[in-house]
């Protein structure tokens, strides 16, 4: 199978390669849930997982369709609120804007590593929001969702997923957040 974007060699539907997802991520592609009807995973090498690095590797024209999941914690007294976002990797997430607006909180920061690996199931630098945990919210920049296709994390520092920018804005608990991806 050709992926619909850049020129990788090992290309499948997501659903066959269940063994290589994380099980969060894999029990969503089982589900067939929103947003992943034309999921494809690219198997790739797990040292240059990193964007700059993969990219330098499989094509700088990739740029233009990665993006970024990163969890964040919104605090408000003493409630904490977890969420994912999703911006392009060209951009960066404006935690102390956007997200603590849309979130309510009187604070907004990155969370930590150990929280980040720990509640989602998936590897650091590969986080992806297929599979998040229920309930969180995921904040998808509306340049995300536009984009023909994305190239994200698999939950795992050893492959990428590919899904149109529509099924991201699918995905349960999606909210297009405009403002969410800061360009540099």
């Amino acid at each position: 199978m050709r992926a619909p974007i850049g020129s990788f060699d090992d290309a499948l539907p997501a659903a066959d390669r269940l063994d290589l997802l994380p099980a969060p991520v894999a029990e969503a592609v089982k589900e067939g849930g929103p947003g992943t009807a034309e999921l494809i995973h690219v198997d790739t090498d797990p040292a240059i997982a990193d964007t700059a690095a993969f990219v330098a590797h499989y094509g700088e024209e990739l740029m233009a369709a990665s993006a970024n999941c990163v969890i964040v914690l919104g605090k408000r007294g003493a409630d904490t609120t977890p969420a994912a976002c999703l911006v392009l990797s060209r951009h960066r997430v404006d935690v102390n804007g956007a997200v603590r607006k849309h979130l309510g909180s009187r604070k907004a920061s990155f969370a930590p590593r150990e929280f980040a690996t720990g509640e989602t199931g998936m590897e650091y630098g590969g986080i992806t929001p297929v599979g998040l945990p229920a309930g969180w919210p995921l904040l998808v920049d509306p340049a995300v969702a536009d984009a023909p296709w994305v190239l994200v994390g698999s939950g795992a520092r050893r492959g990428k997923l590919i899904l149109p920018g529509r099924d991201v804005a699918a995905l349960p608990h999606a909210e297009i957040v405009p403002g969410l991806g800061l360009a540099p």
